[in-house]
C-alpha cells in the first residue's frame, strides 16, 4: 500500500441509475461501463484498484492521474456510458428507453443521477474499508448476487483473491 501516491488521492466514486433502475443488470450494460473504465485506463487518465457493478450503482475505487481533472474525467465517464447505453437500448428497439426520457434543456434523455458522489481516500485504512465494501456489496441480504464475494464477475474482487484480472482494468494496490 506503500506505493499508493497519496498527493493525488485515490478516490471513493459511487455513480447510480436514474431513479435506481436496474438497467444495469443486464451483462450488456456492464460491458459498457467496463469498457468505457478500460479506455480511460488506457489513456492512463485513471488507475482503478476496486470496483463493482451493481445492478442499478457503480462503486469505483480510482485515482485520476496528474494532468486531468477530476471532473472532467468522471464527466467523460459518466457522458460516454450513458450514450452508449442510449445506442443499445435505440438498437435493440427497448422499450425502457422511455423510462429514461426527461424534460430537460440540454438532454432528451438521463440514464445517471446528477448527484454522483466522489470521496478522497486519505489513508490506507479508510481505503482497504471501502474495498472490504466494495467487494461485499453482491453478498449483502438486499442483493444476494452471489454467495462469494469472489464469485462475482463484475468486481475486483476475484482479481484481489486469485490475481487475475479478466477485465484487464485493475491495479493491485500494493504495486
Amino acid at each position: 500500500m506503500a506505493d499508493i501516491n497519496f498527493d493525488y488521492h485515490p478516490q471513493f466514486f459511487t455513480a447510480t441509475i436514474l431513479e435506481w433502475k436496474y438497467l444495469l443488470k443486464d451483462d450488456v450494460f456492464k460491458d459498457i461501463v467496463i469498457s468505457s473504465l478500460l479506455f480511460l485506463k488506457n489513456e492512463k487518465s485513471v488507475v482503478i484498484y476496486g470496483f463493482v457493478i451493481m445492478p442499478n450503482h457503480i462503486h469505483l475505487i480510482w485515482q485520476i492521474q496528474d494532468g486531468y481533472k477530476q471532473k472532467m474525467i468522471q464527466n467523460r465517464f459518466l457522458k460516454f456510458t450513458a450514450q452508449q447505453m442510449k445506442f443499445k437500448l435505440i438498437d435493440a428497439n427497448d422499450q425502457r428507453l422511455s423510462q429514461f426520457l426527461v424534460n430537460a434543456k440540454d438532454r432528451q434523455y438521463q440514464f445517471w443521477e446528477r448527484n454522483s458522489l466522489s470521496v478522497d481516500l486519505w489513508s490506507p485504512n479508510v481505503f482497504m474499508q471501502k474495498l472490504d465494501y466494495i467487494h461485499n456489496n453482491p453478498v449483502q441480504d438486499k442483493w444476494q448476487l452471489v454467495k462469494y464475494p469472489e464469485d462475482y464477475k463484475y468486481s475486483s474482487a476475484r482479481f484481489y483473491e486469485t490475481g487475475m484480472d479478466e477485465f484487464g482494468l485493475l491495479t493491485h494496490y500494493d504495486d
